[in-house]
């Protein structure tokens, strides 16, 4: 009967219901990925293109948090084959987390290039990094290890797993590593994609 505490309940059933919500859409998305894939048409996508347009989308976005730099190498062939929504879901996926891991004076390095026969993406944060006996668990479904502070059931744990599968179904391979300075010292994580080039 008390209006306060119906409030405060109400809150917590409406927290709860969005998170379920969050959950249930990346569970859906992961279980059809595989059968959505190799059904549509892929497409020649400028790579180059794409992270200049997200760099932008997120600069203007970051008003109060990291800085993001866009470095991009031989930018005329910086081209592949794949299904764009995706891949820039993949790429909106990585550059999120790198800003949730990075500290406010931070800086995301954003950068493609041309690697042999492949394009190679890197996003990189000034984090805490990955401990180095999780840098292949990170990528299990409904694995999280998410920044001191945020909210429980903001992520899933299904992002970099789904991200890892869309990036194998075009041919490609995800992996993260850590960031170390001369000391040997963790100053970052970096996640590489390695898609082959179109």
């Amino acid at each position: 009967e008390d209006p306060e505490r119906v409030k405060k309940l109400m809150a917590i059933v409406l927290d709860d219901v969005q998170r379920l919500d969050r959950l249930i859409s990346d569970i859906s998305d992961a279980s059809r990925i595989d059968a959505e894939l190799s059904r549509a048409e892929s497409a020649p996508i400028d790579i180059g293109k794409m992270l200049e347009t997200l760099a932008d989308v997120y600069s203007e976005t970051l008003a109060n948090g990291p800085s993001l730099r866009l470095n991009l190498v031989d930018v005329d062939s910086l081209d592949v084959i794949g299904i764009e929504g995706r891949l820039v879901q993949v790429f909106r996926n990585l550059i999120g987390n790198a800003i949730s891991f990075s500290p406010s004076n931070g800086t995301i390095v954003l950068e493609g290039k041309r690697d042999g026969r492949f394009v190679r993406v890197q996003i990189s944060d000034d984090g805490p990094g990955i401990p180095d006996d999780k840098l292949e668990k990170i990528f299990d479904r409904f694995y999280s290890a998410r920044p001191e502070g945020e909210k429980f059931g903001t992520h899933s744990g299904l992002g970099l797993s789904i991200s890892k599968q869309i990036i194998e179904a075009h041919g490609g391979r995800l992996w993260g590593e850590n960031r170390r300075d001369t000391a040997g010292k963790i100053r970052g994580a970096r996640f590489i994609v390695r898609l082959p080039a179109g």
